[in-house]
């Protein structure tokens, strides 16, 4: 059916060079030509993590796939491993531990894919068919697109590989997404609303029960909506001083102060220290979801409420259940011991959103605890298994119900990402030639062929300690000139690595 032109033309959007990218035709390489250019951890008494690691990579490389004709990509990719559509919400978190493979895939790139695809408005579909190219919805459905997550994965990709080239061609595309977002997801008063397919949760029981809990906006305000567009905001604002074109960004300026100013005053409920839904009544929904946690990444908890906020990861009787951390809050009627997809599920990407938020909040012993449990759950499963999963039990050492094995799929974060950042402690900065490794294990470990930026290698090791107050004993090699940040909890060292 062919539809009258009703498009409002985004000046940033027509920026966009992905549009008319010359389709790139390589061989897709495969998991035992790239084992040897891959990060190589080890984790003294720990086989199994390893092992798990490399099944990780394996069901990774299994799912890349090429352009065609038909479909119109511009790249090879990883597929999202769900369904033949590249998926907007999975294939921003599945790049954030495939970063780390970059020298073996240009993963990275898989989002070019969804980049060719976006409207002369701006609008970009959260899902493509592979088939053909064509998104899967309108753009005015209410479930045709987000979350808005591009901006940290890219982010994300800049630390690790100061790849400024990369974020001067995506710096448009992602303005001018963020911008349609603005102008036909917000309500009177600038807030955001989304659906249980538009948020990536899908089930999850926040709306009031006269209004479909996967295919309704509920006429309701979406705290994670609103808070991932303040983070959206403020790393479009640095990624524009890196770009040169920080005065074009007032407006972002303005909506993260409006933003920030709304979600504190009507979403936060002081009595439960908890950020909720604004139902169309003015009332909470006083549903606690894990997509709340978003404001500690996008750091917009004051200090005096941080550590009330934070206490719900703490209590048995909410979110630290056996296996952390559930997608609802474990006091809900609604919550499924089974995980229930999104009724209480454990998934990969929310958790390493969680832990990023206590990282940049300053709670790094918190982060490494949930880590630790999460890593464990998910290594047990595995040794029963043999795979990982889409999601896992709260509950019980078992996949979630419902839940797709071989998922890698974004399931590739725990084994890797997680494994790297918060269990090891490695969070790289190479814009400043900086790494900082904050060490908590006791065990020896480290990571030998450590991807560095584009051209850096590093080899790094941890001898085994008795107490977490002993000093690390650290032996650290680089091809390139690294400043090693070595944090403990008996003190701190800086030591400079050159080549």
């Amino acid at each position: 059916m062919r539809y009258l032109d009703m498009y409002i033309n985004n000046r940033f959007a027509k920026e966009n060079v992905f549009l008319n990218s010359a389709v790139e035709n390589k061989v897709l390489p495969t998991f035992e030509d790239a084992k040897e250019i891959l990060p190589e951890p080890f984790w003294e008494g720990h086989d199994q993590a390893i092992s798990c690691y490399w099944k990780a990579w394996q069901l990774a490389f299994k799912n890349l796939r090429k352009p065609t004709s038909d479909n119109g990509f511009v790249t090879n990719y990883i597929d999202t491993a769900f369904n033949d559509c590249l998926f907007m919400w999975d294939s921003s978190f599945i790049l954030i531990f495939a970063r780390y493979g970059k020298h073996a895939f240009e993963f990275q790139k898989t989002l070019d894919n969804l980049y060719a695809k976006q409207h002369e408005d701006g609008f970009i579909c959260r899902e493509i068919r592979e088939i053909d190219g064509m998104d899967q919805f309108h753009r005015f459905d209410v479930s045709s697109t987000g979350p808005n997550i591009m901006p940290l994965t890219e982010w994300e990709y800049y630390l690790n590989y100061n790849d400024k080239e990369r974020l001067e061609k995506v710096f448009p595309v992602l303005v001018g997404y963020h911008l349609w977002l603005k102008e036909f997801r917000t309500w009177t008063d600038g807030s955001y609303w989304s659906t249980g397919w538009g948020c990536g949760m899908d089930n999850t029981p926040r709306l009031e029960m006269k209004y479909h809990e996967s295919f309704s906006h509920g006429h309701m305000v979406w705290a994670d909506a609103c808070i991932q567009q303040i983070l959206s905001a403020k790393l479009l604002l640095q990624m524009s001083d890196v770009v040169g074109r920080r005065q074009e960004m007032q407006a972002f300026e303005e909506e993260i102060a409006l933003l920030s100013d709304l979600v504190n005053r009507k979403l936060w409920d002081d009595e439960s220290a908890f950020y909720y839904d604004l139902w169309k009544s003015g009332e909470h929904n006083h549903v606690k979801s894990i997509g709340a946690y978003w404001a500690l990444l996008a750091d917009i908890v004051p200090e005096k409420q941080k550590e009330r906020f934070i206490s719900h990861l703490r209590n048995e009787n909410e979110f630290n259940r056996p296996h952390p951390i559930p997608t609802l809050s474990a006091d809900h009627p609604a919550y499924q011991p089974d995980g229930g997809y999104w009724r209480g599920g454990v998934w990969a990407p929310t958790n390493y959103m969680v832990l990023k938020g206590l990282h940049t909040a300053g709670y790094d012993d918190l982060a490494h605890e949930i880590a630790r449990k999460h890593l464990d759950h998910v290594l047990m499963v595995y040794e029963r298994t043999g795979t990982v999963w889409e999601n896992y039990s709260p509950e019980n050492i078992a996949p979630g119900n419902p839940a797709m094995p071989d998922f890698v799929g974004w399931s590739g974060i725990t084994p890797i990402a997680i494994l790297f950042e918060y269990v090891f402690g490695l969070k790289p900065n190479v814009p400043h030639a900086a790494l900082e490794w904050d060490v908590r294990l006791l065990d020896a470990h480290g990571i030998s062929g450590y991807p560095y930026g584009n051209e850096g290698i590093l080899d790094l090791r941890c001898q085994k300690r008795t107490s977490p107050n002993e000093k690390p004993v650290i032996a650290a090699k680089s091809n390139i000139p690294v400043t090693l940040v070595v944090k403990w909890e008996g003190g701190k060292e800086t030591l400079k690595l050159i080549d």
